[in-house]
This record gives structure tokens, sequence and C-alpha cells, in this order.
């Protein structure tokens, strides 16, 4: 088998207004794509930028997925370690647009063996209970978000924090006192606090019962990252802090965390959140699978992803549910009452729309 050609599309989907302590989503910066074979198998594709977490855009994903095309024309797609190989050898970092490579070559290979994806990677189904996430607002349109989450039947909720410690505090108070105790609660500060600020605050929020904080302080400090798990009541998850499986075996043998967000767009793919995994999974640390702004098909890719490893128990899979205008996709994931459901067809088993994709910046190589 030989890959053809490769389509490209700038997959930009409106979204409702989304605030974390670094950034403003108005818009998916997505990149869609679909590697063609001479067997007429297609490999489905797709990755969301994100600039402060990853530095990258969706112009310079567009821009450097013209040169992986390029490089992959007439290579055997099913030599998914070599292909990857050769991409990391012909530029460093990028991670997010090789992740939709990853993606691609993946979906051929499964499509090749007949197997759904999950089951091509050796996974069984599980149940996946995602969270749903509040964006960074007043504190008491925060709250008054929970009451809307709880009525539609969610019963995990992601709380965006590190903008201001002690306003965070009394979005936690006010968000606990709408929803009671009998519905989880997890934060995310994105790098927002000072070492002192995550400390003081996460101490401020531990009677509030939250199950854990993600990135209390920014990854240039790293090093910070165990006096605060040290003193915080309140368990730590790395997320901007891990990359790659070096990031995760260092921040543990560190003693600077209890938990690790993979993502495939920061990882590069399914190849090394597996490593990141079985490397957290050998020394006692729990993951979760969290995303971008992915489109359905991309989180489809994803909850693929997480019915293959025992270590991921976690799930911050609410990309869909944070405001998308549109819903291009055809086929794939489906929620079910914030559970997550694949199909058993060959592959990632999911498209986009051609009448979408007509309104999409494209290339061909």
């Amino acid at each position: 088998m030989k890959i053809t050609h490769t389509e490209i599309f700038k997959l930009t989907i409106p979204m409702e207004p989304f605030v974390i302590a670094t950034e403003v989503c108005s818009a998916t910066q997505n990149i869609f794509i679909r590697i063609h074979t001479d067997e007429g198998i297609i490999g489905m594709g797709e990755c969301s930028a994100f600039p402060m977490l990853v530095g990258e855009t969706q112009n310079t994903c567009f821009e450097i997925a013209k040169d992986f095309a390029r490089i992959t024309k007439g290579l055997n797609p099913l030599d998914i370690i070599g292909i990857l190989k050769l991409l990391d050898q012909y530029i460093a970092f990028n991670s997010t647009i090789k992740s939709a490579w990853d993606i691609a070559l993946n979906d051929i290979s499964a499509k090749a063996s007949g197997l759904p994806l999950y089951a091509f990677l050796g996974g069984i189904k599980k149940d996946i209970h995602t969270d749903l996430t509040i964006g960074i607002d007043t504190p008491e349109k925060m709250a008054e978000k929970a009451r809307q989450f709880v009525a539609n039947g969610v019963t995990i909720i992601k709380v965006k924090l590190g903008k201001n410690g002690e306003e965070d505090v009394r979005r936690i108070k006010l968000i606990r006192e709408a929803v009671g105790y009998s519905i989880q609660l997890r934060v995310d500060a994105n790098q927002g606090w000072d070492m002192e600020t995550a400390i003081r605050t996460l101490n401020a929020i531990a009677p509030y019962s939250i199950e854990f904080c993600e990135q209390p302080i920014h990854h240039h400090f790293d090093h910070q990252l165990p006096e605060v798990r040290k003193q915080s009541a309140v368990k730590i998850m790395a997320d901007e802090s891990v990359f790659n499986h070096y990031d995760a075996i260092r921040l543990i043998e560190a003693d600077a965390i209890d938990y690790i967000n993979i993502k495939l767009a920061k990882s590069g793919g399914i190849l090394e959140a597996q490593k990141i995994a079985d490397a957290a999974g050998e020394r006692g640390i729990p993951c979760m699978l969290g995303g971008m702004t992915e489109s359905r098909l991309g989180l489809t890719a994803k909850v693929h992803f997480a019915m293959t490893h025992p270590n991921i128990q976690f799930y911050d899979l609410d990309t869909c549910l944070l405001g998308q205008y549109e819903d291009p996709v055809i086929g794939g994931a489906n929620y079910n009452n914030y559970h997550l459901e694949v199909s058993d067809g060959a592959g990632i088993d999911a498209d986009i729309d051609e009448t979408f994709l007509e309104k999409c910046e494209k290339i061909v190589v």
C-alpha cells in the first residue's frame, strides 16, 4: 500500500467564546486531513491548535502539513512508526500537526485490518464518562452555569480558574453551594497562579471537596511543583508540563504530581500518548485524557484511544459541548448523557461533511 496524496483543510468552527486563564477561544483552529492510498483506503486525521499551550496556530499547522504531505507521498502508510520518525527528523516539536498524521495513519491501519481503532490498538470498550467545563466568568455567572449543568444531568464539573486567587475561591464557594456535594468538582488553573497563590488558593478551596487541580503554575516553574504538591491539600495534575513521556517521568520522579492529563495534540498523537500512559502507569500515576477544541472527528479518535489503556481513568472529553455552533461530522462518537460511545465500524469510522468542507480553505498535495 502507498500514499497517493493528502487533502488538507482549515477546519474552522465558530463557537461561543470560552475563557481560560491564558486565552479566549471564539472559533476552532483545527486542521483536518485525509490521507489517500492506492488501495482506496482513506485515513482521517484532525488536530486542534492552542497557540498559548503548544506554540502552534492553524496557519502554522497548515503550512507544515503541506511539507508532511510531500514527505509522506509514496510511502507505506502501515509503517506508522517509520513515518512518524521521519516527520520528527524533518522538524522538531510541532506536536499538534504531527498528531493529525498519527491519527490518520492509525485510521488507515485499523481499516486495513477491518477493526475499529480501539480494537486495532489492543483495547476493549469501557465506560467513558466525561466532565463538562465552566469557563472563567464572574463567580455568580459560573455558579448559575453549574446549576444549569446539573439540571441537564452533569455529575462531574471542571471549573476553569487562574485569573485571581481570591476571586477563584469565591467561584468555587458559590459553585459548591449551587450544586451541593454529590457533584464532583475538579479545577484547572491553566498555569495562571504563581507558587504562593497556588498554595494559598488550593488550601482555601480544599474544604469544598475538590478532586484535583490541573496545572496550578506555569511550566517554566516545574521545579516548584514538588513544593506546591507538598503544601497543597488538593491533588495536583500536570497538563502543560507534560508533552511527552520524558516530561512525565521527570515530574513523577520529582514527586511533583499525582496525575497527568494526556492530550493527543500535545504528545504528537497516539504513539507518544501510549508511552506517557505506560510510563505513568508503571510508576503508579493515573492519567486523564483531555483535548483542545477538536470537532467530533478528533473527539472520536480520543475516545478510541481512551479505551486502550487501563491507566487512563479520568476523562475531559467535552470539547464538542463547549459551544461549537456547527457539527459537520458524519458518524463518529456520540454523547449519551455525558457517556461517550463509538461504533464498531473499521477505523475511526467518521468523516467531515463535504458541504461544510466546501467552505474551508483546502490544498491537495
